[in-house]
C-alpha cells in the first residue's frame, strides 16, 4: 500500500549515506514526505473525515540552509520524523477500522436480502382454506340480470419496437389505473428488453402497478428483484423505497425499516421525490429515528 511505501521512503531517507544527504538535504526530503502524507490523507478522506489532527511542526530556530544542521535542527527533524511515523500508524488504523465497518454493513445487507426473499416467497404461497366447501351447492333463484354497464374504453394494445416506447405504453396504462393491463404490458416489455437502461424503469413501474392493485406481496418480489439484479439501475433506489411500502402493507414493519435504512446507506443521492417522502414512510412503518 501507499503507506508502506512512504514508510520505506522515510527509512531510506534516514539511512541514506552522507554524499546523498549533501545532494538532497534531509530537511527537504522530510518536507517532501510530509507533503506526500497529506496527499494520502486527502485521497483517503476526501471529505475531511480524518479523525486525527496533524501536529504543527514547522521550521525551528537553529536550522541552517544547505544541509548543515545544528543540534537543535537535528532534534526538530527527528521530531518531525516521529510525527510522520505516528500519523502513518493512525491513518493505517483508521483505514482498517473503515474496512471493518464496510464489511459489517455488507454482511448485514446480504442477510437482509436473503430474509426478505424467503419471507416474500412464503407470503405468496397459496393459503388452503380451513373449511372445505359443501359437496352439494345450495341452489337459489337468481333475480333477473340487467345488462352490464359499458366498460370504459381501454387503450389500444401496442407493441413498441424500443424499450423506451414499451415503458411509455405501460406508463400510460398505469397512469389511467388500468393496473392489470399495465402489469401485462410491463412484463412483456421487461422480457423483450432485459438489458437496457429502461429495464430498471420498467421493472420498478411493474412493481408499483401491483402495489397500486393491492397486491403487495407480488409487488415486493418484483421490486426486490429489480434492486438486487440491477443495483446501479436508474430506478433501483425507487424500488427500495416502494419495497418498504409493500412490506409495511404486509405488516412487516421491522423489515420495512431495515429497507429504508439500506436505502439511505446505499443511495445517499436518491431522487428528491423519494427523499421528500421517506420521513413519512418511516413514520408509517413505525421506524425509530436515525
Amino acid at each position: 500500500m501507499r503507506f508502506h511505501l512512504l514508510g520505506l521512503v522515510l527509512l531510506a531517507g534516514v539511512a541514506m549515506p552522507a554524499p546523498a544527504q549533501r545532494a538532497q538535504p534531509l530537511d527537504r526530503r522530510v518536507d517532501r514526505i510530509e507533503l506526500e502524507l497529506r496527499a494520502v490523507q486527502r485521497r483517503v478522506f476526501p471529505n475531511g473525515n480524518s479523525q486525527f489532527v496533524e501536529p504543527e511542526i514547522g521550521d525551528q530556530p537553529g536550522a541552517v540552509p544547505g544541509g548543515n544542521f545544528s543540534g537543535d535542527a537535528l532534534s526538530n527533524l527527528s521530531a518531525r520524523v516521529d510525527a510522520i511515523e505516528a500519523q502513518l500508524r493512525t491513518l493505517t488504523g483508521q483505514i482498517e477500522e473503515s474496512n471493518h465497518r464496510s464489511n459489517t454493513v455488507g454482511e448485514q445487507i446480504t442477510r437482509l436480502r436473503a430474509e426478505l426473499s424467503g419471507r416474500i416467497e412464503r407470503l405468496e404461497a397459496p393459503v388452503r382454506p380451513n373449511v372445505d366447501p359443501p359437496l352439494v351447492p345450495t341452489v337459489r333463484p337468481r333475480p333477473a340480470e340487467s345488462p352490464p354497464a359499458a366498460a370504459p374504453p381501454r387503450p389500444a394494445s401496442t407493441a413498441p419496437d424500443d424499450a423506451e416506447g414499451a415503458y411509455n405504453a405501460g406508463f400510460r396504462l398505469w397512469d389511467q389505473r388500468h393496473y392489470a393491463e399495465a402489469q401485462t404490458a410491463l412484463e412483456a416489455a421487461a422480457t423483450r428488453f432485459p438489458n437496457t437502461r429502461w429495464t430498471s424503469w420498467i421493472r420498478n413501474l411493474q412493481g408499483r402497478a401491483y402495489l397500486d392493485d393491492n397486491k403487495p406481496a407480488t409487488a415486493a418480489r418484483i421490486l426486490l428483484a429489480n434492486y438486487q439484479d440491477n443495483p446501479r439501475g436508474e430506478r433501483a433506489a425507487d424500488s427500495l423505497f416502494y419495497l418498504g411500502q409493500a412490506l409495511t402493507r404486509l405488516n412487516r414493519r421491522p423489515e420495512a425499516c431495515r429497507v429504508y435504512d439500506e436505502l439511505g446507506q446505499v443511495y445517499p443521492n436518491m431522487r428528491d421525490e423519494i427523499r421528500r417522502r421517506l420521513p413519512e414512510a418511516r413514520t408509517d412503518a413505525r421506524c425509530q429515528a436515525n
